[in-house]
């Protein structure tokens, strides 16, 4: 089976898949991550095929759906692709980037490295910040029932991933947690270019909603 037929059927089994997925990770959040890896693969000496399985696969089973367990979403990439018939070595490829895409709370080792997983990861991370990233913040803050803000919980920059995992805290600290720290954490060029102007248009967006908390705008 050439490429071409793969990444079609592996768009329909994911769009299938996340039908009914909270609306910050479902099928339009995989076809983004998707289209801004194939740009930064333009720029990038990567196997466009594995960029292009791993973007699509990324969120098929996310461990925040699946009582953390995270070995889910592995399990049913390697499945897949194995029936499609696709080198094993290319699928344990994708396995390890569905593995390790993950922030994580951000002060975890990575596993595992490779150029593909760079170029997912960075996809990943621009759709977490910028006009998308603050509608999914919030979008899945309301999903857990979260508050929008308390000026008395603070943000912690040094949780472990459990830690990370169990959090409740409003909204508002995951810019501080996760959001405005991955600016610095984008590894190709073109990642970073985009990112830069995303951080910018968040910064604009605390102060307008401090401002406006504050009953000052």
């Amino acid at each position: 089976m050439s490429i071409d037929p793969i990444i079609e059927k592996t768009k329909t089994f994911v769009k299938d898949t996340l039908k009914n997925a909270e609306g910050g990770h479902d099928w339009f959040h995989t076809l983004r991550v998707y289209n801004n890896a194939v740009l930064i693969a333009k720029s990038e000496p990567v196997n466009l095929f594995i960029v292009q399985l791993g973007a699509l696969l990324h969120d098929i089973a996310d461990s925040k759906f699946h009582d953390g367990d995270e070995t889910v979403g592995p399990k049913m990439a390697r499945e897949f692709l194995f029936k499609q018939n696709v080198d094993s070595s290319i699928i344990e490829h994708v396995v390890k980037i569905i593995e390790n895409i993950s922030f994580k709370g951000g002060n975890e080792a990575q596993k595992f490295k490779s150029a593909e997983l760079n170029v997912v990861q960075d996809a990943d991370r621009l759709d977490a910040i910028g006009a998308i990233g603050i509608a999914r913040c919030f979008n899945y803050g309301g999903f857990k029932n979260r508050g929008l803000y308390d000026p008395e919980i603070k943000p912690n920059l040094n949780m472990s991933k459990a830690e990370y995992k169990a959090s409740t805290a409003p909204s508002i600290n995951h810019f501080y947690e996760k959001l405005l720290l991955l600016k610095d954490r984008m590894h190709s060029k073109t990642a970073k270019k985009i990112a830069a102007e995303r951080h910018d248009f968040m910064v604009q967006y605390l102060d307008q909603f401090y401002n406006e908390w504050n009953g000052l705008k």
